[in-house]
């Protein structure tokens, strides 16, 4: 795949420049990370169905526990960092304060509380075939070289 900005890098996860990584909580908490092309072509397909209203659950096939994905991510890279557990409250403190160092919005309370409820994750069966793995070990020669600021790319 080309370096499409954006594509299954899940949620803003930098790891580049830190020694350690905040999880917040136990980072037990379950993720399933989709593929924009994968979103896209679904929104595509749900589009062209004669219904007027679908709700159904986007998702890769493969599911990670939080702090296995930056684990995951960070071998990728080879940027392994030393998780340290944060609270909420503390994680989007230290967030509003890199965000502000950066010129962006690095996670929202909603982000947080998302996040750590599970809402990343369903019952529901994959609909997308991209695997995160794959792509990882694809794109690795330039996932997390740099920052990607959300507030310039829009």
């Amino acid at each position: 795949m080309a370096h499409p900005l954006g594509q299954l890098v899940p949620h803003r996860t930098e790891l580049h420049p830190f020694p350690v990584f905040g999880i917040f909580g136990d980072g037990r908490y379950r993720i399933e990370p989709i593929h924009v092309d994968d979103l896209a072509a679904l929104a595509v397909e749900q589009g062209t169905r004669a219904e007027s209203s679908v709700t159904m659950d986007a998702k890769g096939p493969e599911s990670y526990e939080y702090r296995e994905l930056v684990r995951t991510i960070g071998r990728a890279i080879g940027r392994e960092r030393r998780l340290v557990s944060i609270s909420p409250r503390a994680g989007y403190a230290m967030g509003r304060v890199f965000g502000a160092l950066m010129g962006d919005v690095v996670i929202t309370r909603e982000e947080i509380r998302g996040l750590m409820a599970g809402l990343l994750a369903t019952d529901s069966p994959p609909n997308a075939p991209t695997k995160l793995s794959e792509w990882l070990a694809a794109n690795a020669n330039w996932l997390g070289k740099t920052y990607q600021n959300e507030l310039r790319r829009r």
